[in-house]
């Protein structure tokens, strides 16, 4: 009998640091699932995520002459006390060609904030041909009370754009931003952006 209860212990002891070595595995995950979806839409484009470019890459891109509209928007979340617009809602340039484009952020409130933007393309399927050599929104954005900046981003449509059967086609792009303030206080790196 007490052979039989000693199996039986073993078994369910078996069970429960199986379920146990599982749970853990699904909280890993779980906390993993950000990170990882995030560089997943990084490295392909995903969900309108655009591209990062080095000097040297964009360098070696080649300008097509067909042309292409890049359109801007400026938004930021509720509760936000900032201003945040694109300097023009519009630019037009050839696929290949890098580009400039300024936006405009104010602090409207009476204490410093910093802020962090997220962005996409649409339509999605240019996210991976979208390339920022530079933009405002790799780093953190520390505004002071009252204080207003013009941030760059440098940019360039990648014409193999014009190799995608789903993408080939498209004449405009938008490029969206929207501010939120960092959830940590701005604990990591920022940027001051010129003052007007």
């Amino acid at each position: 009998m007490a052979l039989v209860l000693d199996a039986g212990n073993r078994r369910n002891r078996k069970v429960a640091a199986m379920a146990t070595f599982g749970a853990l595995a699904m909280l890993g995950l779980g906390f993993a699932s950000v990170p990882l979806y995030r560089m997943f839409c990084q490295a392909t484009g995903f969900g309108g995520t655009t591209m990062r470019a080095t000097e040297a890459q964009a360098a070696a891109i080649k300008q097509s002459a067909r042309p292409i509209t890049i359109r801007f928007d400026g938004n930021v979340t509720k509760g936000l006390p900032w201003e945040f617009r694109p300097e023009q809602v519009t630019q037009d340039g050839h696929i290949g060609e890098r580009k400039m484009a300024f936006f405009i952020a104010k602090n409207t409130s009476n204490r410093p904030i910093v802020g962090r933007a997220i962005f996409n393309v649409t339509p999605e399927q240019t996210g991976a041909y979208f390339h920022k050599i530079q933009c405002f929104c790799f780093n953190e954005q520390r505004l002071e009370p009252g204080e207003q900046v013009r941030m760059p981003v440098i940019y360039y449509v990648d014409p193999e754009i014009l190799n995608d059967p789903n993408a080939k086609d498209v004449t405009e792009i938008t490029l969206s931003y929207t501010f939120m303030e960092a959830a940590d206080g701005g604990t990591g790196s920022t940027t001051s952006a010129p003052k007007n």
